[in-house]
């Protein structure tokens, strides 16, 4: 199960359909990476990527996976110490925003144990969702952290969240009362983590985390403008384990 670091130059599209309609899709790239093997950039490349424990779930002092196996725990799964693979987007020139980090935790015989999805927002609030998947992916969970000013927390994610192969294929889906008000989807194809990939990404997608939270922030200021009504932010108890 031990693997290289590469890189997904990934399409991300979010279509809202309720109650006022409307899509968009940037272009962006992401690290899947062994969390026991994070890449290390050499010299003047190493503000392309950095990887730290303080920008995800847990103690900020301790590692990545020391702390994803402290969250599994209060979640009732007992790690044993097995392979655990993260889908996320590196701090780039000191920036970071993620609004979806994957963790796929296998067992030491191999099997997928389960998927952690650690989902932030622009409030600078996160929250974890534990997900068993089926083979194909998939699983259900209750919708339970605000992360839309335009959305509150009822309803449920169905999610599909296969392994990356050459092909990364996610896709999120919020659903209500038989209707799907919200529909986002990653879809990428993978390649190695070399020098030259690695330029290549960081010349298409410039300031990758920056771009993207500057977008996002971008199509809620034009959500507003066309007066969908704006959700008070709940107050978010601190998960045990993540914050």
């Amino acid at each position: 199960m031990s693997m290289e670091a590469s890189i997904y130059r990934t399409s991300i599209s979010h279509v809202r359909r309720t109650p006022l309609k409307n899509a968009f899709t940037y272009r962006s790239y992401s690290w899947f990476v062994d969390i026991d093997d994070l890449p290390r950039l050499p010299g003047l490349l190493r503000p392309l990527a950095v990887f730290r424990a303080a920008d995800h779930l847990g103690d900020p002092d301790a590692s990545i996976r020391a702390n994803v196996e402290r969250y599994l725990r209060t979640q009732g799964v007992d790690p044993d110490g097995g392979p655990i693979h993260m889908l996320t987007s590196a701090r780039v020139f000191g920036y970071v925003f993620n609004p979806l980090t994957l963790f796929w935790c296998y067992g030491t015989n191999g099997e997928l144990r389960c998927v952690v999805a650690e989902v932030h927002n622009t409030y600078g609030e996160r929250h974890c969702y534990l997900l068993r998947t089926d083979p194909s992916g998939r699983a259900t969970v209750p919708k339970a952290f605000y992360v839309s000013p335009f959305n509150d927390v009822d309803g449920q994610y169905r999610m599909k969240l296969p392994a990356p192969g050459e092909r990364l294929a996610v896709s999120i889906v919020l659903e209500r009362e038989g209707h799907r008000p919200f529909v986002a989807t990653m879809d990428g194809r993978r390649k190695p983590a070399t020098i030259r990939n690695i330029l290549a990404a960081a010349v298409t997608v410039p300031a990758a985390p920056l771009l993207v939270s500057a977008l996002i922030r971008l199509q809620g200021i034009k959500l507003w403008a066309r007066r969908l009504p704006v959700v008070a932010r709940p107050h978010h108890p601190p998960q045990e384990a993540v914050q």
